[in-house]
């Protein structure tokens, strides 16, 4: 009977462990799980709020209550509680509420129909870091070689504090095998050194919850030999030695902690086991550590603090035991021994009760297994309530930590729970059982992909779920049979293994979930992948420092994985430095140096695998080489074709010799050998430093590549072609470019475009499917195949129609992409209408703006180009202007309305016309409108001139403005005289009517020149003026003769004894004389001279009598000898002031000087030692002071003294200086020095502004 039922409880027992694998979807009804919560002892931080997590999920969600110490915690009752919704975390302000109010025992419950669910016992408290209480330690003198304990003792914490020592500076002390902190904080000295004194040894405890750091007051140590201590102590005592035993000698070692030879110490089985032994000896000793009952456990072991402290992580029962330290030195040694228990908290021994999932009818088991030291009991409890008081259920029996369900029921749905506790501890754990009915679903996402490597082990889930539980079959593609045997292993979750995948097992596979109650399939993909290898490994380099060096690593791949390239030196990053070059394939290093030398080492990865490869390099110093030859470098060899796919290639080549000059680059060529064949083409170039190309391709190509490389010389010879590479054919990639659509007669259309290259036809027949429809119209495509050409006319079209346009490349492959959709318009007429509307407004007499309504669309039949404007001058306003019909053209670019008429004549009659282009050309004229322009201002007279000169008068003649623009309303005559130095007096201005074009100016001033300026004036105001000049009379006279003398003599009358004056005519009819002498008469003839053999012919003489002039008005101002004179004369006064100042300096007193006499210069004073002030001083001058002045009688001079003040010139205040040394310095330096420099009082009162520049000069 108990075999029967031990045979039972296994079977339950598998099928648990079966369940366990379960994971219930949340959209099914089940009990509440709790998938957060706090930590069993939960330490909060005083400062913040307290948040006590408690997170659950079920169907439906469940609703959440607390307890406070084991009494129900209603939160709506405490203000500075809540509880976030959906959740059952608590939120608690600590703002308005002390923290400690809260720190209790809290325990969360969760439930909902199908059960309830409760939390650990979670312990809050608030993390406490304490003051240290205030001491005063006393100094602490010991003497030198004696051992030495500075307790720490730092105020208990929550959690405890973490101890160091440091000084002042906040430097950590230094601990070595004599000088150690010990694990309860103190520090310890095996033996003290003169060293060691100091008065800083600080004590410090950081408090990790808080984040702070509170410090011990310092301890003074003061470490004397045995004379320094009696020296020093005998001061205090009456000279008797505080210490009468000999000086610390050598000694052997004895333990400070622990004391006796032996103690004990208990550890829980999972936590950290701490031992320490401080000795102290002199000199000071060495520990060690075994075990007595075995060995230490080496993976687990630590020694710590110089072997002070032995530390072992994880412990276990076995570590349970005795263990020695053992403190040794030259004069001996001691041992101690640890016993050392281990208890155990509970644990689990094959994990925590899991849910059950169970089918109406079904059974299961629920286990508890725990153990621990002393064994802990266990007890269970069903939705909180011990299970002993829970409502009996015949299908549950409860066997010490297990629970059996049979043939369970709809509704048995509950959670459970297990509590296993001892004295150190407790496990509580929740567990449902949920009754359902439910047909299967794979849970893996369908049509997943798994990606393995070739040889590698592939795991494919089919994760599943129903109730009762599944079972999965596995198919392969066709589905012809199961997979249940070799290569396939079939694991209980539904996870199909391959242990070895080959390429064949590539393919989709069919994971098929059956029930009683219904079945499901899901798809799941395998690829196997090829493996990632290094085909060429980087190799062991030896070169010169300041040359380059280059790694290469070639990799294999599979073709659908993108691998990446790290390179590491010696097992670490490579250095940040720009000398080192990566490529896709290689690592260069330039200007190499010794720091480059070690172990480099490339790892390509990719998603699924990786490969490694390592080379060393050695660096050596540069040998001396005969003078460099560069030359061009060798052609590439070794061209190799890899990684072949349909579009693209990788090229691979060994460089030539660089002949001393590196390789700047690499360039890739290549031939067509289908279509172009003897003739190649440029691909692409790599860096020099590359050895590898990636090359894109087009198919239909059969390709040759080879390399030539570049340096500093030129290019090599190309390298050998590689062997033929053939693309194969294609449909087109991409389609023409440029399609436009355009009409050249206005019935046609004619579409363009721009044709594929012979690499972009991508294979053999290509032509063009030219697709083209009315773009208003819903209608069809129509389309044409055109081959050869590059455009295509469609007649008949509708004149200016839009129209939608495709073309297409095809190939005897195939089409290209679907075309992109271009617009155009069929061919353009001549405009049938001409704008309405127009008219014309003139803005001022030279601008006009002309007005028009748009053209409708349909009547332009093309593309707007814009307006054209004809207008012409029909005749002036005025009767006397002509008549003009030249014609002028406008024209307004785009869509516009209107537009300006610049340039226009004033006082005139336009005609225009407005006609609208497009590309085709001009439509008709608008009907010709009229405008006036408005008068504007005349244009200046034509003409000016001055006849009937007189003494007093002048006549001025005129001609009217040619240019009118109005009707002239008058003249306006100004007039101004002009002297010799031209230049102009007042200006006489006088109005003239409009039908004069003479007047004669009386009352003028006789011999002198005039300048007259006229303008005509229209009713828009003047116009330019024209100007004359002319004289009233002048002392010249003009000689007409009738013939054409060489010669003119000109004599005095009356004195037959002067000398005729000759003036030269060269044929002239008239001679005008100048220079005559009025009240006086002249003899004047006229001379022809021919050849000098022949005889003079003289003329009659002519008696001309110059009329007497009163002499003229000067302005004496402008005359030179008057401005010579005037400079002249303020010359000498200039001298004669001079010499006035030189001899007042040489001969009277002045105040200056009366002052420097009554106020004695401070710089040649001697100075006295007593009272720091200044001697007698004595002038051989007058030493009587200046009337009014006051001499202090401390013998210093006060700048309110002097009278050179600014107070004498009212610049307000009561004129006080500070005495600051600077104004008496006014009056220091030589005599001679001081007489010429400051000058003398005068009768003039002394500048302001000098006195001010005197002070600043001292300042």
């Amino acid at each position: 009977m108990e075999r029967r039922r031990m045979d039972a409880a296994l079977l339950v027992l598998f099928l648990g462990h079966l369940a366990a694998a379960l994971e219930v979807p949340l959209d099914l009804p089940q009990p509440p799980t709790i998938t957060h919560q706090s930590p069993k002892d939960y330490i909060i931080d005083p400062r913040e709020n307290i948040i006590i997590h408690c997170e659950a999920k079920g169907k439906p969600h469940p609703s959440f209550s607390w307890t406070r110490n084991g009494t129900h915690f209603d939160i709506d009752e405490d203000p500075n509680v809540t509880m976030r919704p959906h959740s059952g975390t608590l939120v608690v302000d600590i703002s308005r509420a002390k923290a400690e109010h809260y720190e209790c025992v809290y325990q969360c419950t969760a439930r909902n129909k199908h059960g309830t669910a409760v939390s650990n016992n979670i312990v809050v408290q608030q993390s406490r870091s304490p003051l240290w209480s205030k001491e005063k330690i006393k100094p602490i003198v010991v003497q030198e070689g004696v051992s030495l304990v500075l307790p720490c003792r730092p105020p208990a914490g929550l959690p405890p504090p973490i101890i160091f020592w440091m000084d002042n500076n906040f430097q950590r002390l230094p601990q070595s095998s004599r000088v150690a902190q010990s694990l309860n904080g103190d520090l310890y000295f095996s033996n003290v050194l003169r060293d060691d004194s100091r008065n800083d040894y600080i004590c410090y405890a950081r408090f990790p919850y808080t984040q702070t750091i509170q410090q011990k007051q310092p301890i003074t140590v003061k470490v004397l030999n045995m004379d320094a201590i009696n020296d020093t102590m005998a001061a205090f005592y009456n000279d008797t030695d505080l210490f009468s035993e000999e000086p610390a000698d050598d000694r052997k070692p004895s333990f400070l902690i622990p004391s006796g030879p032996s103690s004990s110490k208990t550890v829980l089985r999972g936590q950290v086991l701490e031992m320490e032994c401080i000795a102290e000896a002199l000199p000071t000793p060495e520990i060690s550590w075994t075990k007595v009952s075995g060995d230490l456990p080496a993976k687990r072991t630590s020694f710590l603090h110089y072997q002070r402290t032995l530390r072992i992580v994880n412990v276990s029962e076995s570590d349970a035991g005795d263990y020695r330290c053992t403190a040794r030195n030259q004069l001996g040694s001691v041992h101690h021994t640890i016993h050392v228990t281990v208890k155990a908290a509970p644990y689990w021994i094959s994990g925590a009760p899991r849910n059950l999932v169970l089918a109406p009818g079904e059974s299961g088991v629920l286990t508890c297994r725990a153990s621990g030291t002393p064994k802990p009991s266990i007890t269970w409890a069903m939705n909180g309530i011990p299970i002993e008081n829970s409502p009996k259920d015949l299908s549950r029996k409860v066997e010490d930590d297990t629970i059996i369900f049979t043939d369970v029921q709809a509704g048995s749905s509950a959670v459970y729970q297990c509590n296993v506790s001892n004295d150190y501890g407790y496990l509580l754990s929740n567990a449902f059982v949920n009754v359902l009915s439910e047909p299967p679903r794979v849970l893996t996402p369908a049509n997943k992909v798994y990606q393995v490597i070739k040889n590698h082990q592939a795991l494919i889930d089919c994760a599943s779920f129903g109730s009762p539980i599944p079972k999965i079959t596995w198919f392969k593609d066709s589905r012809s049979s199961t997979l249940d045997g070799d290569p396939y292993i079939l694991h209980d979750n539904g996870t199909l293994e391959i242990h070895i995948a080959q390429a064949h097992n590539s393919g989709r596979y069919t994971c098929v979930a059956r029930n009683s109650i219904g079945i499901y399939e899901n798809h799941i993909f395998l690829e196997v992948k090829e493996p990632t290898r290094i085909l060429k490994q980087p190799e062991y380099k030896v070169v010169q420092r300041g040359r380059s060096v280059v790694f290469e690593c070639k990799v294999k791949h599979d073709p659908s994985l993108v691998p990446t390239m790290t390179w590491l030196k010696d097992d670490g990053e490579l250095p940040d430095d720009e000398r080192l070059i990566l490529g896709s394939d290689s690592l260069t290093i330039t200007d190499v140096t010794e720091n480059d030398a070690g172990v480099y080492t490339c790892i390509t990865n990719t998603t699924l695998d990786h490969d490694s490869a390592s080379a060393e390099l050695t660096v050596v110093e540069a040998t001396p080489t005969p003078a460099v030859v560069y030359e061009r470098p060798d052609p590439p060899t070794d061209l190799e074709l890899t990684d072949q796919k349909k579009r693209s290639v990788q090229l691979t080549w060994t460089p030539g010799d660089e002949h001393n000059s590196p390789i700047q680059k690499f360039l890739i060529q290549y031939e067509d050998l289908l279509h172009h064949r003897g003739h190649w083409h440029n691909l692409t170039e790599v860096p020099g430093t590359k050895t590898t190309a990636h090359l894109k391709l087009s198919p239909y190509i059969h390709y040759t590549f080879r390399v030539l490389a570049l340096n500093a010389v030129g290019f090599s010879r190309p390298s050998f072609p590689s062997r033929v590479f053939k693309t194969e054919p294609a449909a087109p990639d991409e389609n023409p470019t440029g399609v436009q659509g355009f009409g050249t007669e206005h019935d046609n259309l004619v579409i363009s475009w721009k044709p594929l290259s012979g690499l972009q036809s991508n294979g053999p027949g290509l032509h063009y499917k030219v697709m083209w429809r009315q773009k208003a119209v819903d209608s069809d495509w129509t389309t044409v195949s055109v081959a050869n050409n590059s455009k295509f006319v469609v007649s008949g079209t509708p004149t200016f129609v839009p129209y939608e346009l495709k073309v297409q490349a095809v190939n005897d492959y195939g089409a290209g992409p679907e075309p992109a959709i271009a617009h155009g318009y069929s061919g353009e007429d001549l405009p049938v209408a001409a704008p309405e509307n127009v008219q014309a407004i003139a803005l001022n007499s030279t601008l006009a703006e002309v007005h028009w309504d748009p053209v409708p669309f349909k009547s332009i039949r093309g593309h707007l180009k814009g307006f054209k404007v004809y207008y012409w001058r029909e005749r002036s306003l005025h009767k006397h202007n002509p008549h003009h019909v030249e014609k002028q053209i406008l024209t307004f670019s785009g869509n516009h309305s209107r537009g300006m008429l610049p340039g226009l004549h004033p006082f005139s009659l336009y005609s225009f016309n407005v006609r609208v282009y497009n590309g085709k050309g001009e439509g008709p004229p608008s009907p010709t409108q009229q405008f006036d322009t408005p008068e504007g201002v005349p244009g200046a007279p034509t003409s000016l001139i001055v006849t009937n000169p007189n003494l007093d008068s002048l006549t001025l003649e005129w001609n009217p403005p040619h240019v009118r623009n109005g009707r002239i309303t008058g003249y306006t005559l100004k007039y101004q005289p002009v002297n010799n130095s031209n230049e102009l007096g007042p200006v006489e201005e006088l109005a003239l009517p409009a039908n004069e074009t003479s007047v004669t100016l009386p009352n003028l001033k006789y011999s002198t020149r005039y300048k007259f300026y006229l303008n005509a004036k229209t009713v828009r105001g003047a116009g330019p003026a024209i100007s004359q000049e002319g004289v009233t009379i002048m002392d010249e006279v003009v000689l007409a003769p009738s013939n054409v003398p060489l010669f003119m003599n000109v004599p005095p009358a009356g004195e037959a004894e002067e000398e005729w004056q000759k003036e030269l005519v060269n044929g002239s009819q008239n001679i005008m004389l100048k220079g005559l002498k009025g009240g006086l008469s002249y003899r004047v003839r006229v001379v022809a001279k021919g050849h000098h053999d022949q005889p003079l012919h003289l003329s009659e003489e002519v008696l001309v009598t110059v009329p007497a002039v009163a002499s003229r008005q000067v302005d004496i101002a402008t005359q030179g000898w008057f401005i010579g004179l005037m400079c002249a004369i303020a010359l000498l006064i200039l001298i004669l002031l001079i010499i006035c100042f030189i001899q007042r300096n040489k001969g009277g007193k002045y105040p200056v000087k009366e002052k420097e006499d009554a106020h004695t210069d401070p710089e040649f004073q001697p100075m006295k030692d007593d009272d720091c002030t200044f001697g007698e001083y004595s002038d051989n001058e007058d030493h009587k002071p200046l009337k009014g002045s006051r001499t202090p009688s401390n013998g210093t001079v006060k700048r309110d003294d002097s009278d050179d003040s600014l107070v004498d010139y009212g610049e307000g205040g009561d004129g006080q200086f500070n005495e600051d040394g600077s104004f008496i310095g006014q009056y220091s330096g030589k005599s001679a020095s001081r007489d010429t420099a400051e000058g003398h009082e005068s009768s003039e009162a002394p500048s302001p502004i000098n006195a001010m520049n005197s002070l600043n000069s001292f300042v």
